[in-house]
């Protein structure tokens, strides 16, 4: 029980971070809608749209992948900070397990990219899709899932370093080659040969195809998913296991 109090005392401090913080809110919004809107409705000029979908309508679900990815991993920054100012000592030395510390930040990042993510899929109407009330939900799942394992990364990476200066430089390699990586802004089967290797070890990839199984219609062409939907989410799963895993044993070192 006492474990998950303590889960539930990390969830509910970052959520209450969150809400204070108003102008995080609003920039983690503006960025996907910016990508969504000026660079979709640009390149649209440019891509043809394949069978049912526009390339406005194959971005969107990359689009929920990036606010899941950037919410995700930078929710771990406050690792940093409680290093810093102390808090990350507190916790470590109470009579708790690593692994609830781990598992208490992952959820607090999954609680904050979801809803995040919730409010850029509201937008779906104005791209012209056609949602049903079950896919929606799926999404919200998958997104969820994803979003837990995006964060328990930031965790792994986060507990190697002390500063927020270096840990921000590691970030600008990661995101980015993560989001490009994933299938959010063209098909991986239209990529050449070696990036679709790095494509496929992207959990960011599968988490991006699974909200394509859910969004766009089977006669999607090229725009459609480029895996099997139980393939998506038994990697994205098993991603969170691993990383979550990875975690603890990298905070018991720390500790």
């Amino acid at each position: 029980m006492i474990e998950v109090n303590a889960v539930y005392v990390i969830v509910a401090r970052e959520f209450k971070k969150f809400l204070r913080e108003k102008s995080r809110l609003i920039s983690t919004i503006a960025r996907p809608l910016v990508w969504l809107f000026l660079v979709g409705g640009g390149m649209s000029r440019l891509v043809p749209a394949s069978g049912n979908v526009s390339y406005m309508q194959f971005i969107f679900p990359g689009i929920l992948g990036m606010t899941i990815l950037f919410t995700s991993i930078f929710s771990s920054i406050s690792i940093i900070w409680d290093k810093e100012f102390g808090f990350m000592k507190e916790i470590l030395v109470a009579p708790i397990s690593r692994l609830s510390v781990v598992v208490g930040k992952a959820m607090s990042g999954m609680v904050l990219s979801t809803i995040q993510a919730i409010i850029i899929l509201a937008f779906f109407p104005f791209l012209g899709l056609r949602i049903g009330i079950l896919e929606i939900m799926g999404i919200i799942l998958v997104s969820a899932i994803l979003a837990f394992a995006i964060s328990a990364l930031g965790i792994v990476l986060a507990s190697f370093y002390d500063s927020y200066e270096s840990f921000s430089v590691i970030m600008n390699f990661i995101v980015m080659p993560m989001f490009f990586l994933s299938g959010a802004m063209y098909p991986v089967k239209l990529m050449p040969e070696i990036l679709k290797y790095f494509t496929k070890i992207n959990p960011l990839t599968y988490g991006i195809d699974a909200i394509k199984h859910l969004m766009f219609p089977s006669g999607a062409g090229t725009m459609g998913a480029d895996f099997p939907f139980y393939l998506d989410i038994g990697v994205i799963v098993a991603s969170s296991i691993i990383l979550v895993l990875i975690g603890g044993k990298t905070f018991e070192r720390k500790g």
